[in-house]
């Protein structure tokens, strides 16, 4: 991806789109962009028409396309630019994909963080004209001396036309090619192989001779930090980190930010990256949920921690079994010290006994009957929860979200994963997370949107870095597949995914019934498929076993304390051996050890004739010119062991088609020789995936 020019300043707006040729008049209708006089068409990527900015992170390589062509039979060719938040333009040289459609690409990469744009540039070759055409002419013995000077010509108005930045030599190069096509003293054809050798040809490559430019319209492309694509994130309920209970009384001793704060150097030592919190905030006590959900709370019961407000106070305070904020500072710090962030969760919803419920009525929904609506999700009730309504009062709900959200940025938190955002005006997510990024660009914000994907592709359009998806659902090798491409395609510059196995609302029939197997599997698919995942804390001891009739969990986190004993796990302990730690501590090594698995784009599905068994690969050219790649293959079957024999797009890997190479598995330790078709046994048995580093890249 090598810039063709060397950058010079120019106005972001400079390049807006190509003028109506001078003539008598505009005839066109307000609002119809002219073509230029070098067409070009079907720009990608585009978001909603380049309505709506696509996103990248800072040297996340991604491809521009577009459709470049012109009358007749001159040379066209093409070039993408991006400008970035200085103004200055980098310039990348596209290739012809396909001549028949005109479809011209190139990849490129941003490298800081902002608002950048991006255009494609189409332009008339007069240099590849001449070649072909004097070629053709020349060899052929027909109007030798002119095809030859009208040779010179293009070579002299190229040289007079090279950028300051040309090297001396580039310029004797193109001088001397002028000079071997009028010298008459040599035989025609041996004047045009001078002009055209490779040396000359190397100028025009790095300095292209480009008339009749004409530029797209110029595309907003929003620029962002490593952590808005890839990340390893961790959930946890603080209050449970900790919690004792007292087993004469049964009474429950609430864990605290201090005794969370013991826990973090476990979930750093896993290679965690990011350690998200549930609501952290005063419980009400009205129509309070017991455990399991039950309507009716017994003395001790703490509640759901998403029906926030009580007399303590509302979402910018904390509750008081957790500690102070100088135990909350203390607990982020220990993060940010082992290498972590901290994410809140933001539930924008409020108990009957938050304060806004007697400060801001019309921030309610009130029905016919006088009575506040609790939230619903048919047959689900939450008679705890009342939903914050932004349409009676948006001016002062949103000020008084963004002023929440302000005192959670002020204690050192940089990530929210927020709790069905689908349930709040978009046009609001929009608002909100564009004034936070105007003084706090490194803001994450994660949507947490079980939806119809109209909303769920909208929410990410509208400023959400990251997006829970269906991945908890998408079992077979098809769906995965049809998926995951419908990701790391056209989506890709717009959404981010984040894969969840599960959740502490979600518990398939697939993770219920499959064992460690699927276990194991579904949580290697998370983090090598996409670039972000999620695990729920307690994934390690694989609980698994569900409330009747629904897919969450039996004895919910959400509804009472949990004291996991992770003691007992570790070495020594009574239970060492039956924890998934090790096996999820393995899985972040790779991920950190290989730049490839960090992007998206990058996803490549190799042919297997097993509809159980899935490989895929992941493969990043790095800066220092070595190639990054791992291919995984997965049995998707938690039930059996299975054989089959892959066939690898070779190309896809940075290969010859024979050539053979060396894999290492990371999961086993195990090497082994491979070529483009290679075999593979997965299963209960032995293990389910294997992630393969190619051995030497």
């Amino acid at each position: 991806m090598p810039a063709i020019e060397t950058p010079m300043p120019t106005s972001p707006t400079a390049n807006a789109g190509p003028a109506l040729s001078p003539g008598p008049g505009d005839p066109l209708h307000p609002g119809v962009l002219p073509m230029g006089r070098i067409p070009v068409v079907g720009v990608l990527p585009s978001v909603d028409g380049g309505t709506r900015p696509a996103k990248s992170v800072v040297d996340e390589v991604f491809w521009v396309e577009a459709r470049v062509f012109r009358e007749g039979h001159d040379a066209v060719n093409a070039t993408a630019v991006l400008t970035d938040p200085d103004g200055v333009d980098h310039f990348y040289p596209m290739t012809c994909v396909n001549v028949g459609l005109s479809i011209w690409h190139c990849q490129v990469a941003a490298n800081c963080t902002g608002w950048w744009s991006y255009r494609v540039e189409g332009w008339s070759d007069p240099w590849s004209t001449w070649v072909h055409d004097g070629t053709i002419k020349i060899e052929a013995g027909i109007d030798s001396e002119l095809m030859l000077e009208e040779g010179a010509q293009v070579i002299e108005a190229a040289l007079a036309a090279l950028p300051a930045a040309a090297t001396e030599d580039e310029r004797d190069e193109l001088a001397d090619a002028v000079t071997a096509l009028r010298d008459v003293s040599r035989p025609p054809v041996a004047r045009l192989r001078a002009a055209t050798a490779p040396e000359v040809q190397d100028v025009f490559d790095t300095h292209p001779f480009r008339e009749k430019v004409s530029p797209s319209p110029a595309y907003l492309l929003h620029v962002e930090r490593e952590r808005a694509l890839y990340g390893a994130w961790y959930e946890i309920f603080p209050r449970s980190e900790g919690a004792t209970r007292d087993l004469t009384t049964g009474k429950w001793t609430s864990g605290t930010f201090r005794t969370a704060t013991k826990r973090l150097p476990a979930i750093a030592a896993m290679g965690f990256d990011v350690v998200y919190l549930t609501p952290i905030h005063p419980i009400g006590t009205t129509a309070r949920k017991g455990r399991n959900n039950s309507l009716a709370a017994l003395p001790g019961d703490p509640g759901s921690p998403y029906a926030i407000g009580s007399p303590d106070g509302g979402h910018d305070a904390l509750h008081p079994e957790l500690g102070t904020f100088e135990d909350f500072d203390a607990f982020v710090a220990e993060a940010h010290r082992l290498g972590m962030e901290v994410a809140l969760d933001i539930a924008l919803q409020c108990s009957p006994d938050h304060p806004y419920v007697a400060s801001h009525p019309e921030w309610f929904t009130t029905r016919a009957d006088g009575t506040i609506a609790y939230a619903e999700n048919p047959p689900k009730k939450y008679q705890d929860i009342y939903p914050l309504n932004f349409d009676n009062d948006p001016a002062g709900a949103y000020a008084e979200v963004r002023r929440m959200i302000q005192v959670w940025i002020d204690h050192g938190v940089r990530a929210f994963r927020v709790d069905n955002p689908h349930t709040k005006p978009v046009e609001f997510w929009q608002w909100l997370i564009a004034d936070v990024a105007r003084e706090h660009p490194d803001v994450i914000w994660l949507s947490e949107a079980f939806t119809k994907p109209a909303m769920m592709h909208t929410l990410a359009k509208a400023g959400f870095q990251q997006s829970y998806t269906y991945y908890a659902w998408r079992n077979q090798k098809w769906e995965l597949e049809a998926y995951c491409r419908e990701l790391a395609g056209d989506a890709a510059a717009y959404m981010r995914p984040s894969f969840w196995p599960t959740t502490h609302d979600i518990l398939t029939p697939f993770m219920q019934y499959g064992g460690p197997t699927a276990w194991k599997l579904r949580a290697a698919l998370a983090a090598l498929l996409v670039p972000t995942y999620g695990i729920y804390t307690g994934y390690e001891l694989m609980e698994s076993v569900a409330r009747p009739g629904v897919e969450e969990q039996i004895d919910n986190e959400k509804y009472e304390f949990k004291d996991r004993r992770w003691a007992d796990y570790e070495p020594g302990g009574p239970k060492e051996g039956q924890s998934l730690a090790g096996y999820l501590t393995m899985l972040n090594a790779a991920r950190a050890a290989h730049p490839s698995l960090r992007w998206l784009r990058n996803l490549h599905f190799h042919a297997v004739p097993d509809e159980n068994i899935m490989c895929f690969s992941k493969s990043r050219v790095l800066p220092d010119g070595r190639r990054d790649t791992v291919i995984v293959v997965a049995n998707l079957d938690p039930h059996s062991t299975r054989e089959t024999e892959i066939t690898l797009d070779m190309p896809a890997l940075g290969l010859d088609w024979n050539d053979s190479f060396q894999v290492h598995d990371l999961v086993t330790g195990a090497t082994w020789d491979w070529t483009q078709h290679a075999y593979a046994r997965l299963g209960a048995d032995t293990e389910p995936v294997h992630i393969l580093e190619l051995v030497g890249s």
